[in-house]
C-alpha cells in the first residue's frame, strides 16, 4: 500500500454533497390513492416467476402470503419493452433502498416515473444495526452465469432465468429475445446493505405473511416478478437449499380518475453534435 500523503486527513475530511437533491424531484402526489378494489391477481410459485399487466392509475400490490420470501421485480411499459425500469438511476435519485414516496424510473431516453411506492408495510424496519434496509435497488438479480462462475454448475431457477421464462410466456418472444429485455431489479422485501469493507450483504428478510408493497402505476405496465430461490435470503441463493414460499401480485383499482401520464424526458437528444 502506498504511503499516505501529508494532507490525507484534510482530503478525507471534505464534506460530501448529495448528487441529486430530492427536493428537486416532482411531487409524487401520494394523496391520489383512495379506496382500493381488487380486480385481478396472480400467485408466483417458489423458484419461478409470473407476469401481470397493470393499467395506469391502478395499484400493483406485492404480498407475502405464506412465509418469509423475497422477490425480484422487472417493470416494462406495457406497449414497449424498450422502456423498462432503471434501477441505477432510481438508486441515484432516491437512495439504495426505496419506500413510501419513492418512484421507480424508466431508462433513457424516457426517464419518467413508471410507478410510485404508495404504501410499504415494512416502513417500520428503517436501518438496522448492521446498516441493513429493505427493498433495495443495489443487487442485480441472481443469475445462472454467476452461478456457473462460482459453483461450476448450471442452475436454471435463478431470478434471471425465472424472469426470462415468464417474460417469454407473457409476450410470445423466444427465450433468447426475452432474455435481452430482462434487467436489474427492485429486490422486493430483501434486506441488504454494505459492510465495513464495502461488500454487498444480505440477511434474513423481516417480511411476514400479510406484509405488502403497493406500487401506483404511472403508466400502463407489464410487471414480472420472481420468487427468489434464496427464500428469505438469510443464507444463500442460486440453489435449492433455501426454504421458499410463493408471493402474490394483486392488481387493485383506485377510486377516481388517474393522473395524467408522465411526460417522457424533454431532452432534445442532440448530445452536442
Amino acid at each position: 500500500m502506498p504511503e499516505a500523503p501529508a494532507d490525507a486527513e484534510r482530503r478525507r475530511a471534505v464534506a460530501p454533497v448529495i448528487c441529486y437533491p430530492p427536493e428537486a424531484l416532482p411531487d409524487p402526489g401520494l394523496g391520489r390513492v383512495g379506496a382500493l378494489t381488487r380486480v385481478g391477481g396472480v400467485r408466483v410459485p417458489p423458484r419461478d416467476a409470473r407476469a401481470i399487466r397493470v393499467a395506469r392509475g391502478q395499484v400493483l400490490r406485492i404480498r407475502s402470503v405464506e412465509g418469509p420470501q423475497v422477490g425480484d421485480l422487472n417493470l416494462f411499459a406495457a406497449d414497449d419493452l424498450s422502456e423498462r425500469f432503471y434501477s441505477g438511476k432510481t438508486r441515484a435519485l432516491h437512495g439504495s433502498h426505496v419506500s413510501t414516496g419513492d418512484r421507480l424510473w424508466s431508462g433513457f431516453p424516457h426517464l419518467r416515473p413508471m410507478a410510485t411506492v404508495v404504501h410499504d408495510s415494512l416502513d417500520w424496519y428503517g436501518t438496522d444495526a448492521f446498516g441493513g434496509r429493505v427493498h433495495d435497488v443495489i443487487g442485480t438479480r441472481c443469475d445462472p452465469y454467476t452461478a456457473r462462475l462460482l459453483q461450476g454448475r448450471d442452475y436454471h431457477r435463478t431470478c434471471h432465468s425465472n424472469l426470462t421464462r415468464a417474460l417469454s410466456r407473457a409476450t410470445g418472444l423466444p427465450l433468447a429475445e426475452a432474455e435481452s429485455h430482462v434487467h436489474d431489479v427492485l429486490n422486493v422485501f430483501m434486506c441488504t446493505g454494505f459492510d465495513a469493507e464495502g461488500r454487498y450483504f444480505m440477511k434474513a428478510s423481516p417480511v411476514r405473511p400479510g406484509d405488502h408493497l403497493d406500487l401506483l402505476a404511472e403508466i400502463d405496465l407489464l410487471a414480472v416478478l420472481s420468487a427468489c430461490p434464496g427464500g428469505d435470503c438469510g443464507a444463500e441463493h442460486s440453489s435449492d437449499a433455501a426454504h421458499c414460499h410463493p408471493l402474490e401480485m394483486e392488481v387493485l383499482a383506485v377510486d377516481g380518475e388517474p393522473a395524467p401520464e408522465p411526460a417522457r424526458s424533454r431532452y432534445d437528444r442532440g448530445h452536442g453534435a
